[in-house]
This record gives structure tokens, sequence and C-alpha cells, in this order.
């Protein structure tokens, strides 16, 4: 059996708290291959907040570049830019649901503050059945608190999603008869957002300790976000 990883978002830009993420769920999953997935136009946010796909795609590409430990196994997808229309998790998974051979076990990866609003995604239901989970926890938000966290993932997993689900604490996921597992995991990243660094640059302020020098690089020279 193979494992592969989808890791959407915005990516608006990349910085190294996402870079910190893939390396640390490969070193946990050990996957066979792991897609990061920019989207086109994600329904959750506004489109004018949002840089063109292009150089989202760009940005992504020079930062796996200087993380020669993931070149090995990250792909850059851009099944959601080549898509018309808005980016639905539900038609990312079913794409490579068709395009992946059978023995191939998916994982969806999402920050926590991400999973716990899964219930307003369209046709949401279906996911847990299509894809495994593996729902990252960081700085900041609903998961500081220790086992809080888990009791809040807990109850939201039960309230909205399943009640059937059952925790085991054995293999760090949630379980179901029917349904796709969810695995929790900690991740070690720093406290950076896409949003703090934008609002850095527009006061023109350095984030050269927030993204890859070439990513950095690139911003400049695109005047991007200013």
């Amino acid at each position: 059996m193979e494992h592969i990883g989808l890791f959407g978002g915005t990516f608006n830009p990349i910085h190294v708290g996402h870079l910190r993420a893939i390396q640390e769920v490969q070193n946990r999953f050990a996957l066979n291959k792991f897609y990061i997935i920019p989207a086109a136009l994600p329904p959750h946010k506004e489109p004018g907040d949002v840089v063109d796909a292009k150089y989202r795609f760009e940005m992504i590409r020079l930062s796996v570049s200087e993380y020669p430990e993931l070149l090995k196994s990250v792909i850059i997808s851009d099944v959601e830019i080549k898509r018309s229309g808005p980016s639905y998790t539900i038609d990312t998974v079913n794409h490579f649901k068709s395009i992946l051979p059978d023995y191939c076990r998916l994982y969806l990866i999402l920050g926590i503050d991400a999973f716990l609003e899964i219930d307003t995604w369209k046709s949401f239901s279906d996911l847990f059945y299509l894809t495994s989970f593996i729902v990252m926890t960081r700085p900041g938000g609903v998961d500081t608190e220790g086992a809080l966290k888990w009791k809040v993932l807990e109850d939201y997993i039960k309230g909205k999603i399943s009640g059937n689900y059952e925790i085991s604490i054995s293999q760090s996921c949630f379980v179901h008869e029917k349904k796709q597992a969810i695995f929790y995991v900690d991740i070690n990243s720093p406290d950076i957002s896409s949003t703090k660094i934008r609002d850095l640059i527009k006061k023109g302020m350095p984030i050269n300790s927030l993204v890859p020098k070439k990513v950095d690089d690139f911003i400049i020279n695109k005047g991007l976000y200013i």
C-alpha cells in the first residue's frame, strides 16, 4: 500500500510554518508522495486578498527547491488551478481517487482550525468515506491548552461528523466502523500566518525570517502584497 498526502490551501504566500508542517507530517507518517495543492478560488476567502495562482504556485516551487529532503516525495499539483470555478476539496479528492491506483491510501492534511469548519464545506460528509485525515495543531488558536484541544476535536467529530467515531490513543486517531480514520498530530511549527506576512509587507517590514529566501526575493521582484 502506498500512502499519499494531500495538502491544500491558499499558500498566500507559503511560509516556513507550512514547510515545517510538511517535514514533520512526512517524517511521522512516511508518506510515499506528498501533494501540495494551491487553490485557485478558495470558497472561504475574498478573491481580492489572494494573488494570482501562478505566483503562489511559483512560490511553492521555489520553497520546495530549498529543501532537498522534500524533493524526493513532494509534488506540486495544479489540479485546482486548472479546474474552473471555486476550489472545492471534494472535487480534488475525487480527482486523486480517479487517477491513483486502488492500493493508494489518501490522507487529507489540514490544520485544526480548518478542520473545525469542515461541516461548512461542500459535500463534507462524503470526504470521510474517501480519505483519511491528518489534523495538525500549531501555536495559537484552539490548540494551545494541551488535553483541551483533543476534547474540542473529539466533541466536534462526534457532534458534526459522526457520534460513532471512537478515539484510539495508541494510534493517535479517531476510528469508525465505516468511515476513514482521523489522525491528530502535534506540529512544532513557528507561530506564523500568511496574513501576518502580508501585513508586514504592507508596512514595509522585512519577512526574510518567515519565508524562504527565494520566496522573499520573488515577492520583492514581483511587487506582491504591497
